[in-house]
């Protein structure tokens, strides 16, 4: 029988506090057990197992970021709608490391594609147009480009590669959206063909 007030709702959310404590790594269906002080049999009939779980987990971050991307680029547009959606995230992280650790969670490709995982890209172009960049395939190097920066530079960050060195990373950061921002205006077409080849 199902523990009273236990539901998959309230165990995913359960487990992206635990997550945010010790890390999405130590994240399991037995370690929720304990934080709930249940027999670990009796969270079963709420999650199939700590793969299920720690996918749970992965949607409801993935879904948390594009809510606070969405409402931090809303009415921007330029160097202000790149620089607030980069923040969105860096924050985000810094708040909730766990999460943003199981945002990377790999999925299936259904769930991967019902998940909130393609609102973020679709910011991302959104934002991209702003800066004249229309064509699909340049707007997937851009996207690549933005994500690989973006999360190269907070999985540093997290883990305090920058901490006892100056400037304060606030500031690296700032550089590294203005520098970002520049690139995006100058962006460079498509290289010619090599005559050569």
């Amino acid at each position: 029988m199902a523990r009273v007030g236990l539901t998959p709702e309230r165990l995913t959310q359960a487990g992206a506090e635990l997550a945010d404590e010790v890390g999405f790594e130590h994240v399991t269906v037995s370690a929720l057990a304990r934080h709930f002080d249940v027999k670990v049999a009796s969270l079963y009939s709420h999650v199939k197992n700590s793969h299920d779980l720690k996918t749970r987990i992965a949607l409801l971050a993935l879904a948390e970021m594009a809510d606070r991307a969405a409402e931090a680029v809303a009415g921007r547009s330029g160097r202000d709608a790149l620089a607030a959606f980069a923040e969105a995230y860096r924050s985000y992280a810094r708040e909730h490391p766990g999460r943003y650790a199981a945002a990377r969670f790999p999925m299936d490709p259904e769930t991967a594609a019902a998940s909130a995982g393609p609102r973020h890209t679709q910011m991302t172009r959104a934002i991209l147009r702003g800066y004249d960049l229309d064509e699909p395939d340049e707007q997937t190097h851009a996207v690549r480009l933005l994500g690989s920066v973006f999360h190269g530079y907070v999985s540093l960050e997290l883990s305090g590669s920058f901490s006892h060195s100056a400037p304060d990373p606030s500031v690296s950061w700032a550089r590294i959206v203005d520098t970002l921002d520049i690139l995006l205006r100058t962006w460079p077409g498509e290289p010619a063909p090599d005559d050569d080849q």
